[in-house]
Formats: C-alpha cells, sequence, structure tokens
C-alpha cells in the first residue's frame, strides 16, 4: 500500500524504525487482534449453533447477513470516499512548494510522507468501521424498507400512507445523514492532505487555495448543501412527529411558519449547492460565500426567529382557536395509534341511592363468588414457605393471576412456577459441578385459589389448588393430575445462565437433583435431561467454543462435558423470545401456564413505532410503571418512546425443552405483516394456536397500562375540551406502596354492567388532583370471546364516588377496622399488611374489597397469613374472616346464633306416614331469614373449602350448589319484603 503514491522527487527517504522494534509492535497488534477475532468468531459460531437448535436458523441467517451487508456497503462507501479524496488531494498537490513559509507544517510533512499509504489506508479504515459499525445499527429500517407494507390510512396533512412514516422516512433519513457525514469527513481529510502538501497557505494574504484544493474543496462544500437541501426536504414529513408543548404532530407554526421556511430553504441550499459547483470554474468564493452565508441567515431568520414570532405573536393570544384543529388531528390519531378508537363509554352511578339494603347485599354477593381475595404480591412468601419445599428453589417476587376450569367450574388462581434458585445453595457447595451439572433445573407449579379462605392458619388461610402435600400442608393436584405432566422446569425467569447436561453413557449415574412429591431428604431424587433441547457440546471444537463464550475451561477439562452432552443458556423465556424476534418488544412478565401436560410461558409481544404521524409520543417505562413493575422488555427503538403500540403477537416457550412458538395476534397490523415478510418462517397463524392454549392466553398487561395512561387525557374527545384540561384523569397511586407509583390493575371477574361476569383486567381513575373516583376501565381478557379486548369505561355521574386512596383511609380509620387490627398495631408487633384494594362495580354501586394479611413470628421461617378481609359498600365498612361474613358486617347483619333455614317443603307434600305433624315454629321476620340464608351462604362456602383441601370433589360441588341456592333464597326474601 506504500507504493500507491510517487515518492517526493529530490528527498531522501527518512531512516527506517529497527525491525525488532518493528516485529515486536507487529507481534502484538496480531495477538490482540487475534484475541478478538476468536471472541467474536466464537460468539458467532455458538449463536448460529443455538439458533439452529430453537429451529429459527433462518433468523440468524437474515440477521448476520443483513448486519454484514450494511457494515460492508456504508464502511465501503464512507471510506472509499475519505480514501478517494485525500488521494485526490495529494496527487494534485503542488509540484513547487515555498520554502520557509512555515516550518511547523515541513515536518509534519516529513514524518507524514513515508508511511503516507499505509496512514491512508489506516484512516480510511477506521473511519469505515466506524460508519459500518453505524449502519448494523440500522437493520430495522433497513428491513422494514425493504419489506414495506401500506397502512392503508393517509395522514392528515401530507395525505400520505402512514406505512411512508413508519417504513420509508427513517431510512431515507439516515441515507441524508450518512452522504453529509461523508462529505464532512471528506472534506476535513482533503483539507488537511492539502494544508500538509502546500495546497492551503494560511500564511500568506492571497492565493491561499491552490486550483486543485478550490475545485475538491467546493465540490465536498457542495455535495454537503445539496444533501443539506435534500435533508430539508424530508424535515417537512418530520413535523407530523415533532413533540410540542401541547401535544405531538403538526400544530399552527408548523404548518403556517415552520413548513413554507422548510420549502424556502430547500430552494436556497440548491441554489448555494449550485453556486458551489460552478466554483469548480469560476474559481472565486465570492458568490459561492455569498450563497452559504444566506443559508445559514435564511436558517436562522426563517428556521428560528419566523416560527418563534408567529408562535409568541399569532398563536399565543388566541391559542385554543388556532390549534383546535390541530389537537383534534392528534386526539384522532392517538386513539387510532393505541386501538382506544372503539372505548364503549357508559355513565355510571357509583354510589347506590340510599343505604346499601339486605337484598343489594345478597345480590352482590351472589356476584362475588369468584372474587380474588388473595393478594399475589403479599402471599408470596406463604408460597416460598410452604411450598418451597428446599432453599435453593424460589417463586417470582410478584405471582401470576390467571383461571382455570376444575371440576365444571371456571375459578381464578394465584400461581408461580417453583424455580430454581442457585443463591439458596450453600456457599460452600457453589463449584463449577454443582452450579452448572447438578443444580440444573426447577420442579412443578405452586397454584392457590384466590377467591377461596382454609379456616386454617397453617398455610395462611390459603387453599392450594396445586402443591406438594407434606407436614403440616395440604397438597393439590387439580393442574396436573394426569399421569405423564413434566414436572422439571429448564426454561425460566430465574434459570442459571448455563446448564451442562446428559450422561457420559446408558450406564452412568444419574447426577442431575430432582425432587420428588414429598418434603422429606428420601425424597430426593437423580435424573437426566432427555428433552430436545440444548445444544451438543460433545466435540473438542464445541467445547473449545463454548469454553470462550462463557470464559470456562472446565468445558475442555471436566469429566462432567462428554460426548452426550449439551448445553442449555438464554432460558429465560423473555430472552428466548427476543431472539428469536428481535423487532418485538416483548412484555416483561411471561406468566406460566398448564397446556396438554406442560408448562408452558406464555409471552405477549408489541409491535411498536415512534413514528405514527400525529400521535402522542411518550415513555414506554413511564406507561407501563406501577407498584408490581419489575422489569421492562428489550426495546426496539433508539429511545424508550413510543406512539404507536398493537398486541402482534403471542408466543410460547416450553419450560422443559424451550420450545419457542410464535403465533400471529393482530391480523391486520401492518409492522407485523411487514416482518412476517422479512422473517417467513417465524410466526405461526393465529388459526394453528390450540385450543387449550387459546384458554389461557389474555389480554397483556403492559398493552392495558400504554392505554390506560393514553386514557386518561385521550376520553376526551372534543378539541376544546381537551385544550381547556378541565376533564383530565390520571391513574391513582397505589394506597399501599412505598413510593408515588400508579396502581397495578387487576385480573379478576367482573361484572360491569351488563352481569356478564368476565374474565377481564381492571383499572380505575381519579380526575387529576383529586381523590374521588372518575371511571372504571374494564377490558374483557378471555381469548375465547368474541368481546376478548372489548374496553368499557363506565364514568361516574356522582362526583363523591371515592376514589382508592379515600377508601383505604376510609377502611383504616372505621372503628371496626381499628378494633380488628389493634392487636398487631401494638409496640413489638408486626403492622398488619394491606393487600390489593379492588373496585368492583355491581348493581349500579361499587364495593371495595382488600384482604388484611399479619405475620405473628418473625425470622426467615415467617410469612403473612390472611386474616381479615374488608368490605365498603355504599358508606358502609365491614371486616371479617372471610368475604361474605365482611359483607353481612357491612350490612349490619348478624349472622351469629341464627339457626340455619330448614328445607322448604316445596309442591304442599303431606308429611310422611307414621309422623306426627310438627307444631310449626314461631314466626320470623324476613330480616331475620335473610340473615340465615346468608349465613347458610357462608358455611356451604366454608365446607366447600374444606373439601376441596380434601380433593373431595362431590361435596365440594354439593355445597358450592347449596351455598348458590342460599343466595338466591336471600334474594328472592328481599324481593317479597320490598313488595310489601
Amino acid at each position: 500500500m506504500s507504493d500507491l503514491f510517487d515518492e517526493e522527487p529530490a528527498r531522501p527517504a527518512p531512516e527506517r524504525p529497527g525491525r525488532r522494534a518493528k516485529a515486536l509492535v507487529i507481534t502484538g497488534v496480531v495477538l490482540v487482534v487475534g484475541f478478538f477475532l476468536l471472541t467474536a468468531f466464537a460468539s458467532i459460531y455458538t449463536d448460529r449453533l443455538w439458533f439452529k437448535e430453537v429451529g429459527y436458523g433462518s433468523v440468524f441467517s437474515t440477521m448476520l447477513w443483513t448486519r454484514v451487508g450494511l457494515f460492508v456497503v456504508f464502511a465501503l462507501l464512507m471510506g472509499g470516499v475519505v480514501a478517494l479524496n485525500m488521494y485526490l488531494a495529494y496527487r494534485y498537490r503542488p509540484l513547487f512548494r515555498m520554502p520557509g513559509v512555515d516550518g511547523s507544517v515541513d515536518r509534519y510533512r516529513d514524518a507524514v510522507t513515508p508511511i503516507r499509504g499505509w496512514l491512508l489506508g489506516g484512516v480510511a479504515a477506521v473511519i469505515g468501521i466506524f460508519a459500518g459499525t453505524s449502519a448494523i445499527g440500522h437493520w430495522r429500517q433497513f428491513l422494514m424498507w425493504r419489506n414495506a407494507e401500506s397502512f392503508g390510512d393517509k395522514d392528515a396533512y401530507f395525505k400520505k400512507d402512514i406505512g411512508f412514516y413508519v417504513f420509508e422516512l427513517p431510512w431515507w433519513n439516515y441515507l441524508v445523514d450518512f452522504a453529509m457525514a461523508a462529505a464532512i469527513v471528506s472534506l476535513i481529510a482533503a483539507a488537511v492532505v492539502h494544508y500538509l502538501y502546500g495546497g492551503i497557505r494560511l500564511q500568506q494574504s492571497r492565493d491561499r487555495l491552490s486550483g486543485a484544493a478550490q475545485v475538491q474543496l467546493s465540490v465536498l462544500v457542495g455535495a454537503f448543501v445539496l444533501a443539506k437541501s435534500v435533508d430539508y426536504f424530508l424535515g417537512r414529513y418530520d413535523l407530523v412527529t415533532q413533540d410540542h408543548r401541547l401535544f405531538t404532530g403538526m400544530n399552527f407554526t408548523a404548518e403556517n411558519a415552520v413548513l413554507p421556511a422548510r420549502n424556502i430553504l430547500v430552494a436556497v441550499a440548491l441554489i448555494c449547492a449550485l453556486l458551489f459547483f460552478l466554483n469548480v470554474w469560476r474559481r472565486t468564493w465570492q458568490l459561492p460565500s455569498v450563497g452559504l452565508a444566506l443559508l445559514a441567515l435564511s436558517a436562522v431568520l426563517l428556521g428560528m426567529i419566523w416560527p418563534a414570532i408567529v408562535q409568541n405573536f399569532q398563536v399565543k393570544p388566541s391559542e385554543a382557536d388556532k390549534e383546535n384543529s390541530y389537537i383534534k388531528a392528534n386526539i384522532d390519531a392517538t386513539r387510532t395509534a393505541y386501538g382506544l378508537d372503539s372505548v364503549e363509554s357508559t355513565p355510571y352511578q357509583g354510589i347506590p341511592s340510599g343505604e346499601p339494603t339486605r337484598e343489594q347485599g345478597a345480590s352482590v354477593l351472589g356476584q362475588l363468588t369468584n372474587v380474588p381475595v388473595v393478594d399475589p404480591l403479599q402471599v408470596r412468601e406463604t408460597f416460598q414457605q410452604r411450598q418451597q419445599v428446599r432453599a435453593y428453589y424460589s417463586v417470582p417476587e410478584v405471582l401470576d393471576v390467571d383461571r382455570y376450569t376444575i371440576n365444571g367450574e371456571e375459578v381464578p388462581l394465584v400461581l408461580g412456577v417453583r424455580e430454581l434458585d442457585q443463591s439458596g445453595i450453600n456457599a460452600s457447595d457453589q463449584n463449577w459441578s454443582n452450579l452448572h451439572t447438578v443444580y440444573t433445573h426447577g420442579e412443578g407449579l405452586i397454584a392457590a385459589y384466590a377467591n377461596r379462605i382454609s379456616p386454617s392458619e397453617v398455610n395462611g388461610r390459603i387453599v392450594w389448588a396445586e402443591g406438594i402435600a407434606g407436614e403440616g400442608t395440604e397438597g393439590g393436584k387439580a393442574l396436573t393430575e394426569r399421569e405423564e405432566f413434566e414436572t422439571r422446569v429448564y426454561y425460566g425467569e430465574s434459570s442459571p445462565t448455563y446448564s451442562v447436561v446428559g450422561k457420559a453413557s446408558a450406564d452412568s449415574d444419574h447426577v442431575e437433583l430432582g425432587l420428588a412429591d414429598t418434603d422429606s431428604d428420601e425424597g430426593d431424587q437423580r435424573t437426566t435431561y432427555d428433552g430436545k433441547g440444548g445444544v451438543p457440546v460433545g466435540s473438542t471444537f464445541n467445547q473449545l467454543m463454548y469454553a470462550i463464550k462463557f470464559g470456562e475451561p472446565n468445558f475442555l477439562l471436566s469429566g462432567r462435558v462428554n460426548e452426550n452432552s449439551k448445553v442449555l443458556y438464554n432460558r429465560n423465556p423473555v430472552e428466548r423470545l427476543e431472539r428469536v424476534a428481535p423487532w418485538l418488544t416483548v412484555d416483561g412478565d411471561p406468566y406460566p401456564a398448564v397446556v396438554d401436560g406442560k408448562i408452558q410461558w406464555i409471552i405477549d409481544g408489541y409491535t411498536t413505532t415512534d413514528r405514527y404521524p400525529n400521535s402522542q409520543r411518550e415513555s414506554f417505562d413511564d406507561m407501563i410503571d406501577d407498584s408490581l413493575q419489575q422489569e421492562t422488555g428489550l426495546q426496539t427503538l433508539p429511545t424508550d418512546e413510543i406512539n404507536y403500540m398493537r398486541s402482534a403477537v403471542k408466543a410460547t416457550v416450553d419450560a422443559y425443552d424451550g420450545t419457542v412458538t410464535v403465533y400471529e395476534w393482530d391480523t391486520e397490523d401492518p409492522i407485523l405483516k411487514t416482518w412476517m415478510k422479512v422473517f417467513p418462517d417465524v410466526v405461526k397463524a393465529k388459526s394453528e394456536i390450540p385450543d387449550q392454549l387459546m384458554e389461557h392466553l389474555r389480554y397483556p398487561e403492559d398493552m392495558f397500562k400504554v392505554q390506560r395512561y393514553q386514557l386518561a387525557k385521550y376520553h376526551v374527545t372534543n378539541a376544546g375540551e381537551f385544550y381547556q384540561a378541565n376533564n383530565r384523569w390520571e391513574v391513582p397511586e397505589d394506597p399501599n406502596a412505598a413510593r408515588p407509583v400508579f396502581q397495578p390493575p387487576y385480573r379478576l371477574f367482573s361484572t360491569g354492567v351488563d352481569n356478564t361476569n368476565d374474565w377481564s383486567l381492571t383499572s380505575v381513575f381519579v380526575p387529576r388532583g383529586k381523590g374521588t373516583l372518575a371511571s372504571y376501565l374494564q377490558v374483557n381478557s378471555d381469548a375465547t370471546s368474541e368481546n376478548f379486548g372489548k374496553l368499557r369505561l363506565l364514568e361516574m355521574t356522582d362526583a363523591n364516588a371515592p376514589g382508592p386512596g379515600q377508601v383505604a383511609n376510609q377502611m383504616q380509620q372505621d372503628d371496626k377496622v381499628v378494633d380488628a387490627l389493634t392487636a398487631y398495631r401494638v409496640q413489638g408487633a408486626t403492622p398488619p399488611r394491606f393487600g390489593n384494594l379492588l373496585t368492583l362495580p355491581v348493581d349500579g354501586g361499587l364495593i371495595y374489597i382488600q384482604p388484611v394479611y399479619a405475620v405473628r413470628t418473625t425470622g426467615a421461617s415467617a410469612f403473612p397469613i390472611l386474616q381479615y378481609v374488608i368490605v365498603k359498600y355504599g358508606e358502609s365498612v365491614g371486616i371479617e374472616r372471610n368475604l361474605p361474613l365482611a359483607l353481612a358486617d357491612a350490612l349490619d347483619v348478624d349472622l351469629e346464633g341464627v339457626p340455619a333455614p330448614a328445607p322448604e317443603n316445596e309442591g304442599g307434600a303431606e308429611e310422611p306416614d307414621g309422623e306426627e305433624p310438627q307444631t310449626p315454629a314461631e314466626p320470623v321476620s324476613i330480616d331475620e331469614q335473610i340473615a340465615a340464608a346468608l349465613k347458610e351462604a357462608d358455611e356451604a362456602f366454608t365446607a366447600a373449602q374444606e373439601a376441596q383441601a380434601e380433593n373431595d370433589t362431590a361435596e365440594w360441588a354439593a355445597q358450592l350448589e347449596i351455598a348458590e341456592k342460599a343466595v338466591q333464597k336471600a334474594v328472592k326474601l328481599a324481593n317479597q319484603r320490598d313488595a310489601q
């Protein structure tokens, strides 16, 4: 490369460095480069093996070659342009130099000349590498541009398909930015070379530039200004996604000042570029300088000062009128982009008229059979202590809520996977062999009925639906009663970084530690993984690659790594989906479900963008933050701001073999269609979702959080009212959280206004800056229902309906609640813990339900016990050991000492033969009969829970039927009383 340029005539070559020093430098460089290349090769090679193992090799190939192609093309373009300009600057240097003009320049030139070829190549290579690396980061824009789908809708101002803004404009902006960067870097490089070799002579008063330098610099500046003209032209379209004080999108100033200014700047920049190109022949800087000054002046006057004048003197005095049509466009676009355009709003009283009656109470009780009174956050410690079995097992910080059909009835469950937690292993036992070949997997699922309370405090008053039976523990097999159920969990949220599995031979002993259905030492099992997951690591070459990847020589040295071994890694379900579908924004909370005899992790995947025209842009993290938020998914945007979101796919990850399956969910989403063209073998059709899996698909939480965040403002559809901001809502703060943070949404069977008892995701709003209740939001979360995803908004007509903060305060200050909890508030006692505060609309009013937990002991083995349930209905507050009793307490109905009613003798049947007619009992009041019926319902509910704990399904069903009949009887009696 050093002979690319001719040597300087009549100048002796400088002395070369010593051979030994040169050899040492070359050796060091080769070693460093070789190390990085080997590490990079090991990473790429093992990634290829992993993608091939999970069945998505096409994703790896598409990603690899797209990135390689972008790197090579843009690195060569940038490096080639810079190298060409440096070469031309040297090639057309002045043949004669004026000696003594600047001695320092001569010294630099003498130092550079012997290595000028290497220097040129090195500079071009370094700049090319930076440019190529930058291009790799734009692979999403490139692939979307190449495979763009039409949205079928146009923006309100430029009348272009929305796909142009989402798919095409980002890529064109990158190309223009690249062209401007190439022009600037080339200009700097050429100017340096010209300066060193006399083409630029700053010390002279005239003729400071040689003819060649003037031509080259004119072309480069002209190229930059031409690219800037294109940038101004494309910048016109960016106005519909620009953030302003009031909203995102086009506003009055943008349309009437900024847009005309950019149109003018496009023309000015074109003229300026033309003047620089003409300077190749005219060889005078007067006109180009004037053009460049005019462009700079226009950019300041038209691009900055004029819009500021329009905004301050034309818009501000009558902002509501000027921005009216633009606010309306923002409202319409935002509601469409976030899926809020089909929200059904219904007026709702919120507070029942008058004091709640016993009839209303009986009716309410009949609708609260499946209300989850078990808080998935508070009972985590109970799950740990009663079902953890070993210290090296654990469940998530926040448990999941799902619903299952058990014995023909849909019931809500709180559940978590018993995962491996290696931090629970004794520190002295934490060696490589134990951590990566023995303690490899979790065991099974733990589930409790969310709507049932056990009379016993042994398990924190939890009724287990799925667990391990042991001393003092009631087990259950309601979910995994099938004999072929696979309990081992190799892929989960807290799985080890990697595990090496597989026996050296068929006769070798099992080494992986498992768990039997017992808590005795004899119950531990030794197993060997035999699933299809994992990458074979038996060959010496593969062992070397994984030793480099994980920085662990035991892959080569340990006897546990043999010809039959596999290595399991990338085991977190979210991480696996992110790698298989890197274009998704993944929900941060995967949840487990029992499907076809296996534990499947179900994950929601979203398509998002920040380029939807006129839609409000907000931080994704801010919108989904609440008191239960642990960690968000990987964002696919340069920042976490979005202004469009769709629940695009449903994905599953098998907890045993790690199989990742992605199903299409939103069949109309253009972004999903685009990515399905890019990766045609990744997403399966929605019709291929198995029926048993469909029963457990639900409305995604992050999607719901984003929608409720936006709905707090965008429930207002009138532009004038929106500007006045007199009807703004906000998500209330969680009254139980230690920091100011949103109350989380809750999953439960909600009646809404039509008594459908849908499996729903619910939340509430309060007026901004106030504590009263503004509205109740509910979305159907049953994927098997034709109403799935239907958002219903109940807007309170009574402005005094209390919000969560007020209700929590009223509950805790109520005399009955204070008296009941006094024992837990004395000095030395552990304060009570208040669970999630549920708000439910029933019979035109609202009922609020909150469990109360207490920890009676201290230390590592302590766990919270559900002590009470607080109910607020109307202005009445009740507290008791379970929901029926708490509701009766709120209605001031005394169930103690009330005899259960005798069975009704329907149809006037005669007394049995041989028996004396019984003397009729003294008549009792209807109120006493209602109380007796409610007591019968409470006793039947308790008996049903006890039968369930003993796995007596027949008795459980019979007791539930008795309870339902008792509630119906109470309602019937209340109707009779009112008719009198």
